[in-house]
């Protein structure tokens, strides 16, 4: 990064709502966030949220893709790398001193454990073909190695929906490793102990619901079927994204709760407050 483009980032920087943006949109990591996601977290207008953002993507810190009906903006590690080299340049005899956001040890990058304490979370549906195949993918990617997601149905599929690998693939989140399978594998004595215990089937559409036995944290964050839509392709494409939508936003409060900061009663109202929350 030149010094033309520094002074234009930190000038981009140096406005309150602005830097609380991309912070948020750091933590995100490359899940992105919609608008709306961070207008309702910074309680900005949608007005200075968009004013706020386009300073940001001229400064180069942040980038912009659509996903049907939504937009989506994530975060320019490569830019703040930069930055940050070009700050520390100086030091140390002249090597930097500061990590690089593009190295595999960086929190920055999904799938690192920082701290001893990793938080196991457990989504069930009922096929484990899409929806909780979706929240596992996307947690084990912005977590930053804070999560650990898992997956299981109470009557799985035995396949994960050809449209939600294409989605999860399309947004840039890793489907390796992903597949249907039956709860009682986390049942077993040698499976890992769970945190979170998160339902994301639909009672509203009748629905049962599976019931997970023990003490770990538990919710229900309702999200319809969109395996169950019949219709055109564009309708069923349409009903994936908004359940994908729906999840990405849910496990991105998740990510970002305070979690050793709460007491037990507290944590309960949080996660019970993020199922009421739309993409």
């Amino acid at each position: 990064m030149n010094e033309p483009d520094v002074v234009r980032a930190l000038g981009a920087l140096a406005q309150e709502t602005r830097l609380k943006l991309f912070r948020l949109l750091v933590v995100a990591g490359q899940g992105g966030l919609t608008p709306g996601h961070m207008a309702e977290r910074l309680a900005v207008s949608p007005t200075a949220l968009s004013f706020h953002l386009k300073e940001l993507s001229h400064a180069g810190l942040v980038s912009t893709e659509r996903d049907g009906r939504h937009i989506i903006y994530r975060a320019e590690f490569a830019a703040m790398d930069g930055l940050l080299t070009f700050l520390s340049a100086e030091c140390c005899q002249g090597q930097s001193c500061l990590p690089s956001f593009q190295a595999s040890n960086h929190p920055c990058n999904p799938g690192v454990d920082m701290s001893s304490r990793v938080y196991n979370v457990l989504f069930l549906c009922t096929g484990n073909s899409a929806r909780s195949i979706m929240a596992e993918a996307i947690l084990n990617q912005i977590g930053a190695g804070r999560f650990r997601g898992h997956s299981a149905g109470s009557h799985p599929a035995g396949a994960v929906n050809p449209r939600t690998l294409e989605l999860l693939e399309r947004n840039r989140f890793r489907v390796e490793g992903l597949r249907s399978k039956n709860w009682d594998e986390f049942a077993a004595p040698d499976a890992p102990v769970m945190d979170f215990v998160l339902t994301v089937c639909d009672k509203a559409a009748g629905e049962m619901c599976p019931v997970w036995p023990g003490q770990p944290m538990s919710a229900h964050w309702g999200v319809a079927d969109p395996a169950e839509v019949e219709g055109s392709d564009d309708q069923q494409q349409k009903a994936f994204t908004d359940a994908f939508m729906t999840l990405r936003t849910r496990v991105g409060l998740l990510v970002n709760l305070p979690i050793d900061k709460l007491d037990r009663l507290s944590l309960q109202s949080e996660l019970n407050s993020i199922a009421r929350q739309p993409a």
